[in-house]
């Protein structure tokens, strides 16, 4: 029986270009190419320290295979690079491009070949391939990002959830797909995550009780104490403090690194930041109004006669209110649930990390890092932002529009 080719199973030729990249090689590649009856199916190209590997996959005739490979050898030769050509029958819908990827991001300072071995190996196990592997940051911290099918990413957090202990490394497993790029609300909490400071214990410092208040607060964010009962009661040793305490203590707070750059990324690309926080407004709402933050909530601090009475005034900011404050902030900006993002360190922040697309836990306590998406251990909050896939390249590029 005499076989037939049809248009899905056409004669294809993989064509492998390596060397010293300089302005032209690809120009003169595909001019090559140009004199046969060829369609171009796929091209990958990269450019790492000045080395070119550049691929493309062409549909040709099979009758001029020889003369192809013949003129890309002499290609090779006057360009001084290396070029390999494999020849197949190849189904078209063998290289379809495929959906359903897994977007797999690895964070760390300084990431050692073992770590790239182990994510491999442990995908391997589990019969999910590869796609495709590039990296989005090299400072101040390096992150990759492996593009990953064959597997669900329910699978592939699990497996890859020990390279994260044992490595020492931060591992982000996220759906692929254009929601990726939707328009996102990201809220986050402020002590200890926009800022490196925790604001009662800078309050209680001026009334002399930093010791007491740091033990309920810690006790507090392990989740061992009602956060609602443990921030009145250590409210209530700021009595009798003068109001003037809280200028001083908005001097003595910082942004976390990165901080600034993650708000000022997200919004030049058109995303809403919003912060809830159960620290108090009078301290942090002029540090809010300076980012531009339109969205926010936190408690207030009653004040008579120039002093702390040591309550709080309506309602206060807990988990389960963080939780609600995500939701409203969603529906007030026509943003689903789905793409909300939400940010935080400690136990109160466990709700709304819950309740919002993608939780994200930031130097947090351990069952904080376990009930998110996503933990990150480095110090840098605009990492973030490696999180929603855009690189550093993209940040920077946005930064030099602002400044132009």
């Amino acid at each position: 029986m005499t076989s037939h080719h049809t248009p899905n199973t056409p004669h294809t030729g993989l064509i492998l270009l390596s060397g010293i990249d300089s302005p032209g090689i690809t120009e003169a590649l595909f001019s090559t190419l140009a004199e046969f009856s060829i369609s171009v199916l796929d091209i990958e190209q990269i450019v790492i320290r000045d080395r070119l590997i550049l691929t493309a996959l062409i549909a040709l005739n099979k009758a001029h295979a020889a003369a192809i490979e013949a003129d890309l050898d002499e290609c090779a030769a006057r360009l001084g690079v290396d070029i390999a050509i494999s020849f197949s029958e190849e189904s078209l819908d063998s290289i379809a491009a495929k959906t359903g990827l897994i977007h797999v991001t690895v964070l760390g300072s300084g990431l050692k070949p073992a770590v790239i071995a182990d994510i491999a190996g442990r995908l391997a196990q589990q019969n999910a391939n590869i796609e495709r592997i590039f990296r989005t940051a090299s400072y101040p911290i390096t992150a990759f990002e492996f593009l990953v099918s064959g597997s669900t990413e329910k699978n592939i957090r699990t497996s890859l959830a020990a390279v994260s202990t044992e490595q020492g490394v931060d591992i982000a497993v996220q759906v692929g797909g254009l929601m990726r790029w939707a328009r996102k609300l990201v809220v986050m909490d402020v002590d200890s995550t926009l800022i490196q400071q925790e604001v009662i214990e800078l309050l209680a410092a001026k009334a002399g009780v930093q010791e007491e208040v740091k033990d309920i607060t810690d006790a507090a964010m392990r989740g061992e104490l009602d956060f609602a009962q443990s921030l009145t009661a250590r409210v209530a040793l700021l009595e009798g403090l003068p109001e003037s305490v809280i200028a001083e203590v908005r001097q003595e707070i910082s942004l976390t690194p990165g901080a600034r750059t993650l708000i000022r990324t997200l919004q030049k690309l058109g995303h809403t930041v919003a912060v809830v926080s159960g620290g108090f407004l009078e301290v942090i709402e002029p540090l809010i109004k300076e980012l531009n933050i339109e969205y926010y909530r936190a408690n207030n601090l009653e004040i008579v006669a120039g002093k702390l009475t040591g309550r709080l005034k309506g309602d206060i900011i807990d988990r389960a209110a963080k939780a609600t404050a995500l939701r409203e902030f969603a529906q007030a900006i026509g943003v689903k649930m789905e793409q909300t993002i939400a940010i935080g360190d400690g136990a109160n922040d466990l709700d709304m990390i819950s309740a919002a697309g993608l939780g994200v836990a930031f130097n947090a306590k351990p069952a904080v890092r376990a009930a998110a998406d996503s933990s990150l251990t480095q110090p840098y909050l605009d990492s973030v932002l490696y999180l929603m896939g855009i690189a550093r390249e993209d940040i920077e590029e946005a930064d030099q529009s602002l400044q132009a």
